[in-house]
């Protein structure tokens, strides 16, 4: 492991944030210095960020703790583009109303990790719509165009795989990396941002701005990228059978969400309590070297400093009690997810396969089906074997509910609501 005389760099080299740099040396002498400023760009190509956004965040909120100055860059601009990097299709082009309105979402999740305002070391939430849309094209090109080679362009991963793959590429979309780079020179303007970070996927696109800064006259510009995450088995972190592991409880409940943590593969563990808590790196060494009944409770520690960065520690210890009483007390705890029905509804009775479905813990009635026969569905506790069942009101338990469970771990409620 490099070592690093800069805080900054040091802990993030000792977490295991760092994968690419541009200047290793140049960017530890300038931090050991004095504040750095440094940026992410987020698109708002959907209402929530995702677990894919959750390192980003994270090296933010490590540059903040370590004396320095994060900027937040919503993509309000860029997202009218889309970024083609890993995707083998141009991206839907949203409408402006809609890019606004995620936009206000998904800002709400830097609260919880940033501290914002006027200071010297306060985070900035800035938006690239701010310059881009205003942009003089024939202005923008004769300051700025020939500063960019196609030639390099072309050798871009972005770029360069799409071909390959001789999947279309827009014109449009070739614009990306251009703002991209741009947006990089702009806020060394306005804010004497020194630093782009963003995922490795994003080296190339980040290079470019690099080398527009220095073509243009700016002071030297660095490029820091952590590492894609993906688990011990090779999956891609935060892509379930269910969708993507959102930010937002709007999109995915807060249980859920502690629940994907408490599921990390046991060679994944020490590794993520080093990249997705504030945990010392000495405790997370300690928990990630247990094993058995212990390293089970190092994945409920897991589970429970993520939640309550991304959720608080209320919604954490909330989902942790519903897990104990799901799954060691034989209880159903009010943070499963839940369906409301009519009591009507219930009893004209409901088609187990549907219900199942409804709930959120199968696809279709043929993986219900398919559950049955393999004995991995119960309601309230109760294997059931008969794939034309249904679910009625003689079946609410004291509390007024269903249990619905498939496996061990994968369990929701029906409630009455008559409201």
């Amino acid at each position: 492991m490099t070592q690093f005389r800069s805080e900054f760099l040091s802990v993030l080299s000792e977490r295991g944030f760092i994968h690419q740099m541009s200047d290793a040396e140049g960017l530890d002498e300038l931090a050991k210095a004095g504040r750095v400023t440094g940026y992410i760009g987020f698109d708002c190509t959907a209402e929530s960020l995702h677990i894919g956004n959750l390192m980003g965040i994270m090296l933010l909120y490590w540059m903040q703790q370590t004396g320095h100055r994060p900027i937040a860059l919503m993509g309000g601009g860029t997202t009218m583009i889309g970024d083609p990097s890993g995707k083998d299709d141009a991206r839907q082009l949203l409408s402006v109303a809609r890019i606004q309105a995620n936009k206000d979402r998904i800002k709400t999740v830097f609260d919880k990790f940033l501290n914002f305002g006027g200071g010297a070391q306060d985070a900035l939430m800035l938006d690239n719509a701010e310059w881009l849309l205003d942009l003089n094209y024939v202005a923008f090109l004769r300051e700025f165009g020939s500063h960019f080679s196609v030639n390099a362009m072309l050798q871009r991963d972005s770029v360069r795989m799409r071909l390959e793959r001789e999947q279309h590429l827009s014109f449009l979309e070739f614009n990306y990396m251009v703002l991209q780079a741009y947006d990089f020179v702009e806020l060394n303007r306005r804010h004497d941002c020194r630093l782009q970070m963003g995922g490795s996927d994003q080296w190339g696109n980040i290079i470019s701005g690099v080398d527009l800064g220095r073509r243009a006259g700016t002071p030297s510009l660095f490029a820091l990228t952590c590492p894609l995450i993906t688990t011990s088995s090779g999956a891609k972190m935060g892509k379930t059978a269910k969708g993507a592991i959102w930010l937002s409880d709007a999109m995915l409940s807060p249980y859920d969400y502690w629940q994907f943590w408490r599921n990390t593969e046991d060679s994944d563990v020490g590794r993520f309590l080093k990249l997705f808590t504030v945990l010392p790196v000495d405790e997370t060494n300690r928990l990630g070297a247990l094993d058995g009944a212990e390293l089970n409770e190092a994945k409920k520690i897991l589970a429970n400093e993520a939640t309550a960065m991304v959720h608080g520690r209320a919604a954490a210890d909330a989902a942790a009690e519903t897990a104990r009483q799901t799954f060691e007390a034989g209880g159903a705890g009010d943070a499963l997810p839940t369906v409301s029905v009519t009591s009507a509804r219930l009893e004209a009775e409901i088609g187990l396969l549907s219900a199942f479905v409804e709930a959120g813990l199968a696809a279709s009635n043929g993986e219900v089906r398919r559950q049955i026969r393999g004995g991995s569905i119960r309601v309230n506790d109760v294997a059931v074997s008969d794939e034309r069942a249904n679910l009625s009101l003689a079946d609410l338990s004291e509390e007024g509910q269903i249990k619905l469970s498939l496996g061990r771990k994968k369990h929701a409620l029906i409630k009455v609501s008559d409201g």
